[in-house]
């Protein structure tokens, strides 16, 4: 069967992207109920940052060898383990007694949430051309983006009308019927149309390749100065936008500028549609220049700024600024998808995957320790005015940012001839 012909791909693709959109739902729907656990489990800021810390651990932790796995025996089977693992994280949270239940279900989560990114991108490079397979990997940034937007304002008025327990229960039903989903469209369906259309007397044997042993690679890609600039990208710009969404974001409105929990999602979805449109107008912007590397040095600027004006407003800037800021942080993170186009257009397409795990690990790095560092602070300011805790808090992200600063000046890139030529031998 030739795949990238074939009318099939868009259902893989469809099924794929729903996967991803309900995926990534649950990334940053936590961050909406930070209050009530704190209230129903008696917990501090302190264990709610750990909360949302070990997920994005689980998830940092295992990009390279998922990256690594997925290269070798192929990345079907790891997105459906992923997905299934995912909804029964969730559902494993939405019935959660104690806040050690908690943690266990959102390490699942978490682990599932890993195979996502890296075998979506191998799933779309086999089933579709290259010229095709670039506009629609900006699609599944934008889907990513629109699940970050469901768990704003409509997952929090479900939540306002029924509780938090039912609409997470809800959620992993749905993602445990999407690993149901994927296993006919990407394993049983494929099989049945590749015996179809195989010759009858065709039992040639495939040639073995060799592998180069995995040592060997993660060793080139660690003293790669290229493959570091991109961890460094990610850590600064996805890191910080998923980590304050995800766990503090809500309580900031709700509590520094008095927002009902409905008003703080709204701001968050103002961040959700910064991250919409920095995807596909920064690599616009990116092609009609010629280079990644200035366009994602402006990036890495603006957020910087962005995180550094709540420290010079002392952690309560005026409301209308707080739109901007938001907006801001969040095409950031959307354009952060230059990341992985300075790792295609650098490595060869052998380490390509491994790389993309390693610069998407530094993202969710970051994301790690923000929640958990910010939650340590605000403990620590427990008594004074909350913007006093946020203020200190800021600092945070902001060195985060400057970090992912350096990495936009560490980039190396070729001369557009040169990027030119290997684009078309590749």
């Amino acid at each position: 069967m030739d795949k990238k012909n074939s009318k099939y791909r868009w259902i893989v693709f469809a099924s794929v992207l729903l996967t991803y959109f309900m995926i990534v739902s649950q990334r940053t729907a936590p961050g909406l109920i930070t209050d009530q656990l704190m209230k129903d489990f008696q917990v501090t800021a302190s264990t709610i940052g750990l909360l949302t810390s070990i997920q994005f651990f689980a998830y940092a932790g295992l990009q390279v060898p998922v990256g690594i796995l997925s290269d070798r025996f192929g990345p079907n089977v790891f997105l459906i383990i992923g997905t299934f693992l995912t909804g029964i994280g969730t559902l494993l949270y939405s019935i959660a007694p104690n806040e050690t239940v908690l943690l266990l279900a959102r390490l699942i989560v978490g682990t599932g949430d890993a195979t996502i990114w890296v075998n979506l991108v191998l799933i779309l490079s086999q089933w579709f051309k290259g010229n095709e397979f670039v506009k629609l990997l900006g699609m599944a940034g934008m889907t990513g983006s629109l699940g970050f937007l469901m768990a704003t304002v409509p997952f929090s008025m479900w939540i306002a009308w029924t509780g938090w327990r039912p609409p997470f229960f809800t959620t992993g039903i749905v993602l445990c019927l999407c690993g149901i989903l994927l296993y006919f469209v990407l394993v049983k369906n494929p099989r049945k149309m590749e015996k179809l259309h195989q010759p009858a007397n065709s039992q040639a044997a495939k040639p073995i390749q060799k592998r180069e042993k995995t040592g060997v690679i993660l060793k080139r890609v660690f003293s790669n100065r290229q493959a570091w600039a991109t961890f460094l990208c990610h850590y600064g710009t996805v890191g910080t936008y998923v980590g304050f969404i995800g766990s503090w974001a809500v309580p900031y409105g709700m509590h520094v500028f008095d927002m009902t929990r409905s008003g703080a999602s709204q701001f968050v979805m103002i961040g959700l549609f910064g991250a919409m449109i920095g995807a596909p107008l920064t690599s616009w912007i990116s092609s009609r220049l010629g280079t990644i590397k200035k366009p994602y040095i402006f990036v890495h600027i603006i957020v910087f700024l962005s995180w550094s004006a709540f420290l010079l407003f002392n952690g309560k800037p005026p409301y209308f600024m707080l739109i901007a800021l938001y907006f801001l942080i969040g095409y950031g993170n959307g354009a952060s998808a230059l990341t992985f186009a300075v790792v295609r257009k650098s490595f060869d397409v052998k380490e390509v995957g491994v790389v993309s795990g390693f610069a998407n690990m530094g993202g969710f790095i970051s994301a790690v320790l923000l929640p958990s560092a910010f939650g340590k602070v605000l403990d620590h300011f427990h008594g004074a005015e909350a913007s006093v805790g946020y203020f200190y808090g800021f600092m945070i992200p902001a060195l985060f940012a400057l970090m992912g600063l350096i990495g936009g000046l560490l980039i190396k890139e070729k001369s557009s001839e040169v990027t030119q030529s290997k684009e078309i031998t590749a």
